[in-house]
């Protein structure tokens, strides 16, 4: 009894530590974003600012256009995240419940895609989109985020598929439905948690990404978020710390509330499997 407890409190301490150490960069930028240049210069920092300020805030958004770069990022991240789902969504289903060659042949490419560094890859894409000519544009940038976030969308719905229990597809096609009908009005409702959350999965992905949208846009104008926020470090690599937290923490919000969402779906959709079953 006393091993279960200890063991359970060293998991416990454990569990904090971890935690700690990941909510410590985002409370630190919390902390730098409403302090005053003359707390951001001390040499004694502290947790709390002493006297809180919402000028980094307005400097940030004097300094650089950030309303039109989060526009230019809404409109990528969410146009990934759509045609992602619409295109993984059916063939997750195919890969799920047809087990075939071909099917195992798209799992193993959608374990090997995740392999390849960014790298690796960004060349091939230049050149292809600078044939499409949709270099310097939004639509090119979204077709590269929706063939990255693919196979970890394919992978998340594939799962998802395979909870759904294959007695229902077969009841409704007994009743008289056909596979498109069965897909649209039994499977797919099943799948809308897992739809959800693989879309806003691939909304986070897209939101937070940088080294794409470095290479692909060179017009200020077209630049996305993460990009922008570069632009707060000088020539010499100083950065300007308060407007570049107040920035940065201000694109930090939507991931947050997305990832909130995302748990909250993933665990209503386990639920709902679990009644159903």
């Amino acid at each position: 009894m006393r091993t279960s407890t200890g063991g359970r409190v060293g998991q416990y301490a454990a569990l904090l530590a971890y935690l700690v150490f990941l909510a410590f960069p985002f409370l630190w930028l919390v902390s730098t974003a409403f302090k005053s240049p003359r707390e951001l210069g001390s040499l004694h920092p502290s947790w709390i600012p002493e006297d809180p300020t919402l000028d980094n805030f307005r400097q940030a958004f004097d300094e650089q256009p950030l309303l039109r770069a989060a526009g230019n990022s809404l409109l990528a991240a969410l146009g990934a995240a759509l045609v992602a789902v619409l295109i993984a969504t059916p063939l997750a289903y195919v890969m799920a419940r047809r087990r075939t060659r071909l099917a195992k042949a798209a799992t193993g490419w959608v374990v090997v895609s995740q392999a390849f560094p960014l790298v690796l890859v960004i060349i091939p894409l230049f050149l292809v989109l600078k044939n499409l000519g949709l270099i310097n544009s939004l639509a090119g940038l979204v077709l590269v985020y929706v063939v990255w976030a693919l196979p970890f969308a394919l992978w998340m719905l594939v799962g998802y598929v395979r909870a759904v229990p294959a007695e229902l597809e077969e009841a409704a096609a007994v009743d008289g439905a056909g596979r498109v009908r069965t897909l649209v009005s039994v499977t797919a409702p099943l799948l809308a948690p897992g739809i959800v959350a693989t879309g806003l999965f691939a909304f986070i992905t897209a939101w937070n990404e940088f080294f794409f949208a470095l290479v692909l846009l060179k017009t200020p104008e077209k630049q996305t978020l993460p990009v922008v926020l570069t632009h707060f470090i000088g020539a010499e690599g100083v950065a300007d710390l308060g407007p570049l937290a107040a920035a940065a923490f201000l694109a930090t919000l939507p991931s947050l509330v997305v990832f909130a969402i995302i748990q909250r779906r993933i665990t209503g959709g386990m639920l709902s499997g679990a009644v159903k079953s």
